[in-house]
This record gives C-alpha cells, sequence and structure tokens, in this order.
C-alpha cells in the first residue's frame, strides 16, 4: 500500500495540494500549472491515485475535474501526514515548544483550513507575550484565535469533561504537536 502511495514527486506533489485543500476540486491543466509538472505525469499519478481510491472524479463544462475522496478509510491518517510533513505545522510546533514548559499543544483551525474554536490551545507554561508576537509573524489570512491553559486547568478540566476540551482532542483532524499528558486522556 504505501509503496503504491508515495512513488513519485509528482505523486506527493498532488497528494499534498489534494489533502491540504479538500474542499477543492481541480481540471489536469489546471494542476499542471500548480504543481509545474509535465501533463502526462500528472494524467499518469491522477489515474493511479483514483484507483487506490483517494481521488473522485466527475465532468464539468466538458473538463475532468479531481478532488479528494473524504470518505476513503486513510484520508484522516494521510492528511495528518501531510500537514506534519509540511514545514508550517513542523516549525510552528517547534517553535512554540521553545517558549516554555510544554506539556499539551493542539493545532486546529486556521493551520489546518477548517472551523474551529481556537486554532491552538497551549497547555503548560508559556511566555504569552512571545507566542502572541510569534503568531502576529505567521501569514494568515485571518487573526489566529489560541488557548493558553495551565496544566493542572488543563486537567481538571479533562476531568470534568469540558465540553470544549473533549471536543478538540476528539477531533482526529486535529493535530497534537506536544503529548505529555497521555496518561490523564486515557
Amino acid at each position: 500500500m504505501l509503496k503504491q502511495l508515495f512513488t513519485s514527486n509528482a505523486r506527493v506533489k498532488l497528494l499534498t495540494l489534494f489533502l491540504l485543500n479538500p474542499d477543492e476540486e481541480y481540471f489536469v491543466r489546471e494542476l499542471t500549472r500548480i504543481l509545474d509538472e509535465q501533463i502526462n505525469s500528472v494524467r499518469r499519478e491522477l489515474d493511479n491515485l483514483k484507483k487506490i481510491g483517494i481521488l473522485k472524479s466527475r465532468a464539468k463544462a466538458r473538463k475532468k475535474y479531481y478532488s479528494v475522496n473524504k470518505n476513503y478509510y486513510l484520508f484522516r491518517d494521510l492528511r495528518n501526514i501531510i500537514v506534519k510533513a509540511t514545514n508550517s505545522s513542523e516549525n510552528l510546533i517547534k517553535n512554540i515548544s521553545k517558549m516554555g514548559k510544554i506539556d499539551f499543544l493542539i493545532v486546529s483551525g486556521a493551520f489546518l483550513q477548517k472551523e474551529s474554536p481556537v486554532d491552538l490551545l497551549v497547555v503548560g507554561d508559556v511566555d504569552k507575550e512571545k507566542l502572541e508576537a510569534f503568531l502576529d509573524k505567521l501569514e494568515t489570512k485571518t487573526p489566529i484565535k489560541f488557548s493558553i491553559l495551565s496544566t493542572e486547568d488543563f486537567v481538571y478540566r479533562v476531568k470534568c469533561r469540558d465540553q470544549f476540551i473533549l471536543d478538540l482532542v476528539q477531533d482526529h483532524d486535529n493535530i497534537i504537536g506536544i503529548n505529555k499528558l497521555q496518561k490523564i486522556l486515557q
């Protein structure tokens, strides 16, 4: 299965584009321009990804449009791999981890192109001013919404089954970047 997934540079570019933009659809020539790849390699990889089941297609205005199949059984897992592999989320987690003693970090919302009450949940002892300054430097379309909780407050909220915390932790699309509190969440 993995051998089928990651065999070419064109396939990696296609998977990255489709999995990071799950609500978009693209036609072949558009993809060749966006990805800077040859049309034959793009067509071949689109066919291969469609055979595997990751992509689906439909005809519209005499063009064939491709989109990601959100019902594919590995969709969430593949999307998490791609998001974690892209420099933005990796650097985000690495940079935030240097801002204090962080026990738990969830990346959500704007970073994953989805609706969420917060884009970041940081648990531990972190310098709020440093975090705000870092987030202000990021190029995002909207301001980053974040919450900082002490470890004690987070543990209390987990034990009380606080809906805000449960929704963030149980959403499989969210990325848990740091987790030193695994025992508490089980």
